[in-house]
């Protein structure tokens, strides 16, 4: 430490007299002592000033820049000693080097400057307003095609400065983006995918780039997916598949970039991993076949590469997704089924599915997952008999194959996703069912545990699908046994707050179950609606006039149902209906206005 008291005094008194040879042998020591104690010897040049003397030293003329601008970035390898930096001035100075032709100079430079901006708002800003950032892009425009060790060993600190100015920065992210590094990089690593550090540079660059939404149009204008396919193919290590893996995730976001990873043949690489890994048990192997299994229901997501994985049911990919779902592994048993789900998004592939057998390998699979199941599990098999379920030819052929007593034992579940897609599977499943949306509407049990998640309130999707479900039991089955279950289970208060839902859908399905229970069994209803201010409701809804028509149409046939009731009756007469219902008269939905007469005259006669 005293050597090095001794050099910073002799390197304020050299930088005055720009004595060369003097300043190279005070750097060759400050050097040296922080190569011996790092954070020590930062702080002892710190104090003694010696930051303030260093712009003058970064002369593009002198020898001994390159010194400076290393000293400059093994000090910024501190985090206490960027903020100095940039206040000593040492940005402007270091940006004008980036001019210079001098390898070695542009290589420190790049070095201090990546160091300073690493994690550093104050560094990132001073290279910001000197314009650095383009400076350091143009050089890589420049350079990328030249494969020479110095010049990949520059490539690579210049492609680490970026990165450190703009990670975890969404607008110098942005920047970057438009001055069109993305293109650039993507070559690069074409012609650089035998260097390991200029690779794992790119990688990260990438990763961070990715994360952006304005990125994807540039990254799937490149041939990125081919790539990192060929780049994907060539690693053995876990590290380095993880490094893509990374770069991969956010980019197939992008239904573009999915089609482009499926035809660069991205899901025989991912089916090889799962094939490697799944009965291994290192933590390595655990995460590859999840990451994997992942990636590819994300390739699914998207409708080209699905379709092309599909291939009319025939597809090799398609078969081995198919074989993961009896697997004894959860993580590939919750992919398969979650698979299924994302490849049964269109009537074609559903009908194809059905018919071969698909159903009951999901049934098996739930079957095994009943107790103490895998929630997650158990929330994709129910995600993909939801959307197997759509096409009306499906309903009967999976009602038959017993669905709907599977999904029932299922009833018992305190998990929200798992109640969620519950619903939504036996709604799907009753639609224009009548014979199924009785037999489910007259189980006291089903009915029972609806009522009950129609008051979820910290859970909305739950109480909207138990609402939903309530209402399709009574439309579907048009049977006064449903609505008797239905009136004594006490379902009838939330069809008459569903009827007061934001979504019109929902209020048109409450009202049509409500006009279905008034005119099959007013009698048992009467004190249900009169409790739940029923007549009020409608009034509201008919004097709104944001009122869809077909909420305003059916409201209306719902009053009329509800005069055959003296108290309700009384209700209507209280609250001058007549004058609500005379105005729509001159609707413009002919329907309506129809309507509206009739309700007229059913008003005025029993006035």
């Amino acid at each position: 430490m005293d050597n090095l008291s001794d050099a910073l005094e002799k390197l304020k008194l050299a930088s005055k007299d720009s004595a060369t040879d003097s300043v190279d042998s005070c750097l060759d020591c400050l050097l040296k002592a922080l190569a011996n104690n790092h954070t020590e010897a930062s702080v002892k040049i710190q104090e003694m000033g010696v930051l303030t003397l260093l712009p003058t030293l970064l002369s593009p003329q002198s020898s001994c820049t390159p010194k400076v601008a290393n000293l400059i970035a093994e000090l910024a390898k501190n985090e206490f000693m960027r903020g100095p930096c940039v206040e000593a001035g040492l940005i402007p100075p270091l940006i004008q080097l980036l001019t210079s032709s001098d390898q070695e100079v542009l290589l420190q430079t790049g070095r201090a400057l990546g160091n300073i901006c690493y994690d550093s708002h104050e560094g990132r800003s001073a290279v910001d307003l000197a314009g650095g950032a383009q400076i350091v892009a143009e050089h890589i425009k420049t350079l990328y095609q030249n494969t020479e060790p110095e010049n990949e060993k520059l490539l690579t600190v210049f492609c680490g400065m970026l990165m450190n100015y703009s990670n975890d920065n969404d607008s110098l992210q942005a920047q970057l983006i438009n001055m069109g590094v993305i293109p650039t990089l993507v070559k690069l690593l074409g012609i650089h995918s035998h260097n390991v550090a200029l690779t794992e540079m790119c990688l990260i660059a990438f990763g961070n780039l990715a994360e952006l939404e304005s990125s994807k149009e540039q990254f799937a204008s490149t041939n990125i997916a081919e790539e990192l396919v060929r780049l994907f193919q060539k690693q053995t290590e876990h590290e380095k598949k993880e490094m893509i893996f990374e770069v991969l995730a956010p980019l197939a976001e992008n239904d573009v970039i999915k089609l482009q990873l499926v035809e660069a043949g991205l899901v025989e690489c991912l089916l090889e991993v799962v094939a490697q890994t799944v009965d291994g048990e290192r933590e390595e192997d655990v995460a590859q076949l999840k990451t994997s299994s992942d990636l590819m229901v994300l390739l699914l997501l998207g409708d080209e590469s699905m379709q092309k994985l599909f291939e009319g049911g025939k597809g090799s990919v398609f078969q081995r997704v198919l074989s993961w779902i009896p697997s004894h592994n959860h993580q590939l048993q919750l992919a398969g089924a979650l698979a299924i789900a994302n490849f049964a998004r269109n009537d074609g592939n559903c009908i194809h599915m059905v018919d071969t057998g698909i159903v009951q390998k999901l049934l098996e699979l739930l079957d095994r997952h009943v107790d103490e199941g895998n929630v997650t599990v158990q929330h994709a098999a129910l995600s993909a008999l939801r959307n197997l379920a759509i096409p009306v030819v499906n309903k009967s052929k999976m009602l038959s194959a017993g669905v709907a007593d599977v999904v029932l034992r299922f009833l018992l579940s305190e998990m929200p996703p798992v109640q969620f897609k519950l619903l939504g599977t036996l709604r799907m499943l009753i639609d224009t069912q009548a014979e199924a949306a009785d037999q489910l509407g007259t189980n006291g049990k089903l009915v029972e545990r609806l009522v009950e998640w129609c008051e979820a309130k910290d859970h909305a999707g739950v109480m909207g699908e138990s609402n939903r479900l309530l209402s399709a039991l009574i439309r579907h089955s048009k049977s006064k046994e449903v609505v008797k279950t239905v009136i004594q289970g006490g379902g009838v208060k939330h069809l008459v707050t569903m009827a007061t839902s934001e979504h019109m859908i929902m209020q048109n399905e409450a009202l049509v179950a409500l006009g279905l229970i008034a005119a099959l069994d007013l009698v048992a209803a009467e004190k249900d609606f009169v409790g739940s201010s029923l007549v009020s409701v409608l009034h509201k809804l008919l004097s709104d006039e944001r009122s869809a028509p077909e909420i305003k149409y059916n409201s209306m046939i719902l009053i009329c149902a509800a005069m055959g009731s003296e108290p309700l009756h009384k209700e209507v007469q209280s609250l001058a209906f007549i004058d609500v219902v005379s105005r729509l008269r001159a609707h413009e939905n002919k329907t309506v206005s129809h309507q509206a007469s009739l309700t007229e005259q059913r008003l005025t006669a029993q006035s």
